[in-house]
């Protein structure tokens, strides 16, 4: 099966996409390498997939972001996947009060070119992870996907939730 991984080089992406590998999937990894976490972290996982993959190259990777439509769109066409888990996302709170542009294009943005492109090619399952944070200030613990989730409270948080 071919795979897509969104923000592949990231802790969940590297994880996931080894055991897409274990299960003998084809996956392209797609990740923009930013460096809001240690780019060389997210360049060793990479390498770890390639190698991992050994003889059967079932590991690709191309660099991209999501919110560039025509990048993401050739990462559907190299690789026609029928299944696409979206974990590309800016990440962390904090910084999304110094740089909210940075999650509107990421999170918004590039989110959208990701429901259009996989309505276009016909992906046949896409997977999106979101964040706890889109709970806001809920106070009952544990969350629940019942719960309203209608006040963000950070820019990170409302740009997941949108």
């Amino acid at each position: 099966m071919n795979v897509l991984v969104t923000g592949a080089a990231g802790f969940i992406g590297y994880h996931l996409s080894k055991e897409l590998l274990r299960k003998n999937h084809s996956v392209l990894g797609f990740d923009n390498l930013n460096n809001y976490y240690d780019r060389n972290l997210k360049i060793d996982r990479l390498e770890d997939l390639k190698n991992f993959s050994g003889d059967t190259k079932n590991f690709k990777f191309m660099e991209g972001d999501i919110a560039d439509e025509e990048s993401l769109k050739a990462a559907f066409q190299k690789n026609k996947p029928q299944i696409l888990y979206n974990l590309a996302a800016q990440a962390g709170v904090r910084y999304s009060l110094e740089n909210p542009m940075a999650y509107i294009q990421s999170n918004i943005v590039g989110f959208t070119n990701i429901l259009e492109l996989s309505r276009k090619y016909s992906i046949d399952h896409l997977i999106y992870a979101s964040s706890s944070s889109v709970y806001g200030g809920n106070k009952k613990l544990p969350f629940q996907e019942s719960q309203g989730v209608d006040h963000p409270i950070s820019i990170y948080a409302a740009s997941k939730r949108s």
